[in-house]
């Protein structure tokens, strides 16, 4: 399977909890990350090797790092 097959978006968040992900595109996600008591929210488009990678890891390798969340809970810790 490859990137261009998945139905986006798709979601995931660290196994700690603090940072949450909606991969909107291929090339293309935004991140919550949680430092404290605060929330920072960022905007990523993947133009270096290194954010592909990331993408597609967040994907299809991610059972390591991190844990396949809803919608719901995404747009909950975004607040």
């Amino acid at each position: 399977m490859d990137l261009k097959d998945i139905n986006f978006p798709v979601y995931r968040k660290y196994k700690n909890n603090k940072s949450y992900f909606k991969i909107i595109q291929p090339n293309r996600f935004e991140e919550i990350q949680i430092i404290g008591s605060k929330k920072m929210v960022k905007q990523i488009m993947a133009k270096q090797y290194p954010e592909m990678v990331f993408i597609n890891d967040l994907v299809f390798n991610y059972t390591e790092m991190a844990v396949e969340i809803t919608e719901e809970e995404y747009l909950k810790m975004k607040g």
